[in-house]
């Protein structure tokens, strides 16, 4: 995984945690949604990354 897509990834679920906080804050349903979206696609594209990682680990491509 670069480094670029390690921070862009950081950033994505950092972002979507604020707007979790401050959905909840104002009782606006649709940006607390968007935040745990967001938290999870950083997560998600931060898993593949790994994956990839590895499976480069292994195989040596």
């Amino acid at each position: 995984m670069s480094a670029g897509d390690k921070i862009k990834n950081v950033v994505q679920q950092t972002v979507g945690k604020a707007e979790e906080l401050v959905g909840k804050k104002t009782d606006d349903a649709e940006l607390t949604a968007q935040g745990q979206k967001d938290q999870s696609m950083g997560a998600a594209r931060q898993q593949t990354e790994k994956a990839k990682d590895a499976t480069k680990d292994v195989t040596g491509h």
